[in-house]
């Protein structure tokens, strides 16, 4: 058979660039435009497609290497339209002859068999999205035409995955059984947990099991709101008011949500494909009580001024810690703000509220040393922790959030006209 050397085309102004995947294995039959490799460079990731029909002879690249164009990927023996009529039928009889040669290895013929003829058709965006999620592509299911792979096709194999996880480890829990008892190495005291906390850990690890969280950090500078909340009075008496910072966060934070519909949304079922995207602004605030934590909603922020939402943060609160406030209150939200800036520290990983999309967590604002407009200048710096979905939410759509959230935040704000 004639044979053919196949080199890396020139698909634009790039060298030594890397090879991220390699979709094809010594002795596998190729069409045309089928894909060999992928490629990825700073700015995006390409498929190599085979311009012949085939059976590879030689591989001559593997993951890792660095390629540029004119590189040798592979040595391919073609077959022409009289070869191919003659070499069908006894083709056929070998695979079939090979096949029920590995019937007595299964799960060694599985691993060849997808080695060779199940790597799955997707495209480099969505292989990108799969490495991300530390998914390997070739054991997901794909939908489209001749099992093509697409992005949600690796979010529900996520999920599921996230599902099997769940019902392993509580397997796994029903069969751990203690040596021995605590008691046994010095005294205890045997406590019953609040049922606040009971309530919500069945919430809590709902969520964090079955969403891929992923938590963009970031930093807001806060220099002129701080100062302009320090600065208020009321008219009549003259005497400060106060106005908590969370109250302007709610404000900022609504703003961001209208720009960015797909933060105030949520996933009812993954499987029918459907999102909700809620029309309404009510804000879930994390509240600290000695009962465990709640999750109050503050109702159509938008429609509110500052002074509002700070009296309603507080009358929240309270009916929080006095136990008064209404079930249905703890519902309905569409994303929430926990906040350690009264407590301490920095940056976390806040666990969504399910079944929101997105929780924003607020450290404690500190001054530093910043470099702006060519020296060094001390500014209020408030850390930002954004935990999102990352089914419906990418790395990139977050990033845009934060950025328009701080810029909500500073400088620039508009929400003074909110008073």
């Amino acid at each position: 058979m004639p044979e053919i050397e196949i080199k890396v085309p020139n698909i634009g102004d790039f060298k030594d660039v890397e090879v991220i995947e390699v979709l094809v294995s010594e002795g596998q039959s190729l069409k045309k435009n089928d894909p060999l490799i992928t490629i990825e460079s700073d700015k995006s990731s390409v498929e190599i497609p085979s311009n012949f029909d085939g059976k590879i002879k030689t591989l001559k690249i593997n993951v890792g290497d660095k390629v540029s164009e004119g590189d040798l990927i592979l040595i391919l023996e073609t077959i022409n339209e009289a070869q191919e009529k003659v070499i069908k039928k006894p083709e056929i009889e070998k695979m079939i002859k090979k096949t029920q040669e590995i019937k007595p290895e299964p799960k060694e013929a599985s691993i060849n068999q997808n080695k060779v003829f199940n790597i799955p058709s997707a495209s480099p965006r969505v292989r990108k999205f799969a490495r991300e999620l530390g998914v390997d592509i070739s054991q997901v299911p794909g939908s489209e035409r001749k099992g093509r792979v697409i992005e949600s096709d690796v979010k529900l194999f996520v999920a599921s995955k996230s599902k099997s996880l769940v019902n392993s480890e509580n397997k796994r829990k029903e069969n751990i059984k203690q040596e021995f008892t605590h008691s046994e190495f010095g005294e205890v005291e045997i406590k019953d947990i609040p049922r606040i906390k009971k309530l919500s850990s069945k919430y809590l690890m709902n969520s964090w099991t079955n969403i891929p969280h992923v938590t963009n950090h970031d930093e807001a500078d806060i220099t002129e709101l701080e100062e302009f909340r320090t600065s208020l009075t009321d008219i009549y008496t003259g005497e400060k008011k106060k106005v908590t910072p969370l109250a302007f966060i709610v404000k900022a934070l609504t703003a961001s949500l209208k720009k960015f519909p797909n933060f105030n949304s949520s996933i009812d079922d993954i499987d029918d494909g459907k999102m909700t995207v809620k029309k309404y602004y009510h804000i879930g605030i994390a509240v600290d009580t000695p009962h465990g934590l709640m999750v109050p909603k503050l109702r159509n922020a938008d429609n509110k001024n500052i002074n509002l939402i700070s009296s309603e943060l507080k009358n929240l609160s309270d009916q929080c810690r006095n136990l008064k406030i209404d079930k249905k209150e703890l519902f309905g939200g569409s994303m929430t703000i926990t906040s350690l800036g009264g407590i301490g520290g920095s940056f976390f990983t806040p666990i969504i509220n399910f079944p929101e999309v997105a929780i924003l967590g607020i450290g404690r604002s500190e001054k530093k040393q910043v470099f702006l407009n060519g020296k060094f200048v001390t500014r209020t710096i408030l850390p930002l922790s954004l935990s999102y979905d990352h089914r419906i939410i990418d790395g990139a759509e977050a990033a845009r959030f934060n950025n328009e959230l701080k810029e909500n935040l500073g400088k620039n704000f508009a929400y003074k006209l909110a008073i």
